[in-house]
């Protein structure tokens, strides 16, 4: 078990003060049997005339925030704190009937997860399917989770990592051909992959946590990270970052889940003024971690607090 503490802030510069319209928050942790959300908060400057909570189509929680107070600065800030638990894939329990690819899923699941097996990009010389085609035994049997873990480590060894300020998801093809990417480029190219193969596929957004600053193994701290899931029947989701060769949850916190990673934006919004009035955009994230004495002496320090105000009232 693991307390990560997630503090995430975004600022919008504007070089004069501009009106907004409302904007669309992804921050809040999806609450399952492997993390288990603490506290979580969320702070916007200028103050919102208005914050509503709502699920969307993939149960995602979502903040709809209203703003009337023009301003040149708009800066949100989330924190958050929640239990982790890490699932290691390679014990997961898939199916006997799904063990080996290929396997058929069963008829009711198939229903639902119809959407994620079909592909969302174009391929025209089916060059994405050739290349996830590559991880799939000829002549003898293919077990189904070392192939998509082969698949995970292929792109996290054999493409490079690389930060884009331009906004989008690059297209399977270009990733392939460039060998280059974002973490979401790598999701998506993932994801389209297995879905290449007739898998069930879908994106993530959220965090991953990076033990220290000097760790250079670990990539997609600072911002918010992508990954991607596979549907297995018998361990359901599992989880497969591409960009860290991360098999299972290990340090990944789970935000928000959709067929697209259209539909994941984190932050999105707008406002009302001319183009050249955007100035920049800044993003910082920190996620740590909580040793069991950092809340017992939090504990200790209001506790003390508090008897320190009794104290003064008497």
């Amino acid at each position: 078990m693991t307390i990560f503490s997630v503090r995430h802030i975004t600022v919008y510069r504007y070089k004069k003060p501009v009106a907004f319209g409302e904007h669309r928050l992804m921050f809040r942790p999806r609450d399952s049997f492997d993390q288990r959300l603490l506290e979580a908060t969320l702070m916007v400057e200028p103050k919102p005339s208005s914050v509503r909570w709502m699920h969307d189509v993939f149960g995602n929680c979502v903040a709809l925030v209203e703003i009337d107070t023009p301003a040149r600065e708009l800066r949100f800030e989330t924190r958050i704190r929640l239990d982790h638990t890490p699932q290691v894939a390679l014990n997961l329990q898939i199916d006997d009937s799904a063990k080996q690819y290929p396997f058929a899923y069963d008829p009711d699941e198939l229903a639902d997860l119809a959407p994620t097996i079909e592909r969302h990009y174009p391929d025209p010389e089916r060059e994405v399917e050739k290349w996830a085609r590559q991880f799939v035994r000829i002549g003898q049997p293919t077990e189904t989770g070392r192939m998509l873990m082969t698949m995970c480590f292929a792109i996290h060894e054999s493409f490079a990592y690389a930060r884009r300020s331009a906004r989008g998801t690059q297209l399977p093809m270009e990733t392939l051909k460039l060998r280059k990417g974002t973490c979401r480029d790598f999701a998506l190219l993932m994801i389209e992959a297995a879905r290449s193969l007739g898998l069930a596929a879908r994106f993530v957004t959220g965090y991953v946590f990076v033990p220290s600053r000097d760790d250079s193994t670990i990539r997609g701290g600072g911002s918010t990270h992508a990954w991607c899931q596979v549907y297995l029947p018998g361990a359901g989701w599992v989880e497969f970052d591409p960009t860290n060769g991360i098999v299972g949850n290990r340090d990944l916190i789970r935000v928000a889940v959709a067929r697209d990673p259209r539909q994941a934006i984190p932050l999105t919004g707008s406002y009302d003024g001319e183009a050249d009035d955007y100035e920049d955009m800044t993003v910082q994230v920190n996620v740590t971690t909580e040793r069991p004495t950092d809340r017992l002496k939090e504990k200790g320090e209001n506790a003390m607090e508090q008897s320190s105000s009794c104290n003064v009232h008497r």
